[in-house]
């Protein structure tokens, strides 16, 4: 049995920020990038051998091209660079796994389907670093294997919290919502390279977003200038669906109109100008970037789904989080912090710290059987994730 400490959850939020990176946000690109590696190399794995190998692929570097930006128009004059690196089992006897051609075929299929002014062929280059992990963590990795309970490959931990509030729905829907809409005809001139700050101070809400703009959909600086109002329209009445109805938006701030200073762009991505990135500084697990809230500083996109708790662990500790609030109708809000010890097993972490508010000061104590519970539920249930996140049913990032 692992060990529990159960704590009171202090809920005052006199004052809240909540930050996302949307895809074409140069991090958010690595994190993808690097998660579509781990997802189709399990594929390939378990397609081969009936089951995931080692691998953490967890380091990808995004090194910012050159663009001439122009209304109606502009060119990438220097294409953007991406490396994809980590450890990965690339040979098993004689039979040869391709990881390369695995790395560079997905991370073109996902920024094809991703980024709809980018022009993959032309603006981008996609190079491998991977090679095969220590002999030590294999090891490590394979124990647990042949023992069909894998076995932690990291002292780390994961956090997780529940339920999210009103301001931080209101930024995974502003952002959820203008990458799925139809990008093609449905304002073309917004690019995915968004960034959306909200700052809460008391009941007031400040928004600041910013927008990489695309040339080629517009024909003057009047043209961009309608796009941002528009956009901002958009947030407003978002914000309004929320509650917050005193709500001021401010979209690509640093513009400078006067000077033909703006936020203009080729392919809809920072990135085509110099703006870098890596993977594990952007959106956490739960899509968002909380510092009111416990967060980890651990890149989950990438790693392995098998024996990595810095995946895994976030992972649980968000959906425990959840359960604890949905399936315990004295708990109103959770936090979850799990903590692992390399080479011990995955399902017995070293401590599970939970802090929970409870209606009308119910007693913690007298949840502490069903809160175990709950959360030796979600641990036993790890080896589901390996086929969650093949299947990309699992966002991490």
């Amino acid at each position: 049995m692992f060990d529990l400490v159960l704590s009171q959850l202090d809920k005052r939020d006199d004052a809240e920020v909540v930050e996302r990176k949307g895809a074409g946000h140069p991090d958010a690109i690595c994190d993808a990038l690097a998660e579509m590696l781990s997802r189709n190399l399990c594929r390939e794995y378990l397609g081969r051998f009936g089951h995931v190998l080692h691998h953490n692929v967890d380091k990808a570097l995004l090194c910012g091209g050159r663009a001439m930006p122009a209304f109606g128009g502009g060119k990438v004059t220097d294409r953007i660079k991406i490396f994809l690196a980590g450890r990965a089992i690339t040979n098993v006897g004689n039979e040869a796994i391709p990881v390369e051609d695995i790395a560079v075929e997905g991370s073109r299929a996902w920024l094809k389907a991703n980024l709809h002014a980018l022009d993959v062929d032309r603006h981008v280059r996609v190079e491998t670093l991977v090679h095969q992990g220590s002999q030590d963590l294999q090891s490590l990795f394979s124990r647990g294997s042949t023992q069909r309970i894998p076995r932690a490959n990291d002292t780390s931990f994961g956090v997780g919290h529940a339920p999210l509030t009103a301001l931080e729905y209101l930024v995974l829907a502003i952002e959820q919502g203008l990458h799925g809409r139809d990008r093609t005809h449905d304002s073309p001139a917004w690019g995915e390279d968004i960034k959306i700050m909200a700052v809460r101070s008391g009941e007031g809400l400040k928004l600041t977003i910013a927008c990489a703009m695309i040339g080629q959909f517009l024909n003057d600086l009047d043209s961009y200038l309608q796009q941002k109002t528009g956009l901002a329209e958009y947030a407003r009445e978002r914000a309004s669906e929320y509650g917050f109805g005193d709500c001021e938006v401010a979209v690509n701030a640093a513009d400078d109109a006067a000077s033909g200073s703006i936020y203009l762009t080729v392919t809809g991505t920072s990135a085509e100008a110099g703006d870098d990135g890596q993977v594990g500084r952007g959106n956490r697990v739960s899509g968002l970037i909380t510092p009111c809230r416990p967060m980890s500083l651990e890149a989950a996109a990438g790693k392995n789904p098998v024996s990595h708790v810095g995946k895994i662990y976030n992972i649980l500790a968000k959906r425990a989080a959840e359960t604890l609030v949905t399936a315990i109708p004295q708990v109103s809000a959770a936090q979850c912090l799990i903590v692992s010890r390399i080479g011990a097993p995955v399902s017995m972490p070293a401590l599970v710290h939970l802090k929970l508010a409870t209606h009308d000061g119910f007693p913690l104590e007298a949840l502490r059987e069903r809160t175990a519970e709950v959360v030796s539920d979600h641990l036993g249930r790890i080896p589901e994730l390996v086929g969650e996140l093949a299947a990309g049913e699992v966002h991490v990032f």
